[in-house]
């Protein structure tokens, strides 16, 4: 008898046969009503789930569970995964972290570029039949900060630096060992260094309001903010303010407080490119991001580690 798996991923539909085709039985619920009725309808069979950080699985959607035993998240971040229900009831959690790098990573400086160089505003402008002529600066030798030098932060690093020839820096938990771009102790500090700050950690407690007024203001207004982590990272209302003031120069977000809500602030200024959380999302991540799934199921009900597993708080 096949697996079933609760599949709560709104983006994948054409990639599911991967893990259909490993003799797990799929159950697909990607909006809210849909996922209610599933946990009632077949809470009972449902060994597995996949989900993302943002959708997460909650502590009373797993009591509601009783035969989970592993839960896939696709993607690096599980912010609003309950992962100390997943640890109380000893159910594994794994995530994606790395697969979908490189996508996220051209996201990051297509908005980069997008944004320094008024893209969407000349863009506009010709539609309009005006051919305007606006002095922008350029990425070659500037200086980029990002927020989390983990795999996306890398990504992003070496195009920055091969491909533009810009100097990087970084800020982590705790320095690497094995890059060598400019460590800076704290996110002002990166942030007063860089021309431009992209933020690249995931979401949760250990990151939450990272960049805040002080940041923004070391960041300073001939200085570019690009959110593809979290929208928790960053004070939304302190970001407002700064853009609306000219204390930054523009932010480019591809990630919100409450998707799939955006502040209408953000969206009146001028000072913005927005999109709507699409930087993972291309059919090479797609695939290898639901394969990354698909192995961790099969290592897992075969009794073997799983390949990405996430480390949990102690059972209490």
């Amino acid at each position: 008898m096949s697996t079933t798996v609760l599949v709560l991923v709104e983006t994948i539909n054409e990639y599911l046969q991967i893990i259909e085709s490993n003799d797990f039985h799929v159950i697909l619920a990607p909006t809210p009503a849909e996922r209610a009725q599933a946990i009632k309808a077949h809470g009972g069979q449902i060994k597995a789930v996949l989900t993302r950080g943002p959708l997460g699985l909650y502590a009373e959607e797993i009591a509601a569970l009783p035969l989970l035993e592993i839960i896939c998240v696709i993607g690096a971040g599980y912010e609003h995964v309950d992962l100390q229900a997943a640890s109380n009831r000893g159910i594994v959690v794994t995530n994606g972290a790395g697969v979908n790098a490189p996508s996220v990573a051209d996201h990051a400086m297509a908005l980069l570029l997008s944004l320094v160089r008024g893209i969407p505003q000349t863009d506009a402008a010709v539609r309009r039949s005006e051919w305007p002529k606006v002095m922008r600066p350029s990425l070659g030798g500037k200086h980029l900060g990002i927020l989390g030098l983990g795999a996306v932060g890398i990504e992003i690093a070496k195009r920055a630096a091969l491909g533009f020839g810009m100097e990087v820096s970084y800020h982590n938990r705790q320095p690497r060992d094995d890059v060598d771009y400019t460590y800076c102790a704290s996110a002002v500090e990166l942030a007063r260094t860089s021309d431009f700050l992209i933020l690249a950690t995931p979401g949760g407690a250990s990151t939450r309001h990272l960049i805040d007024r002080h940041a923004l203001d070391a960041l300073g207004p001939n200085g570019y903010l690009v959110n593809i982590g979290r929208g928790s990272v960053v004070v939304t209302d302190d970001l407002v303010a700064a853009l609306e003031q000219r204390r930054i120069g523009g932010a480019a977000l591809d990630v919100f407080d409450d998707e799939p809500k955006v502040p209408d602030a953000l969206k009146r200024l001028s000072n913005t490119v927005l999109t709507s959380h699409v930087a993972g999302l291309s059919p090479e991540a797609a695939h290898d991001t639901v394969q990354r799934v698909a192995d961790n199921l099969v290592e897992y009900f075969a009794g073997r580690p799983v390949l990405t597993p996430v480390n949990l708080p102690p059972r209490n």
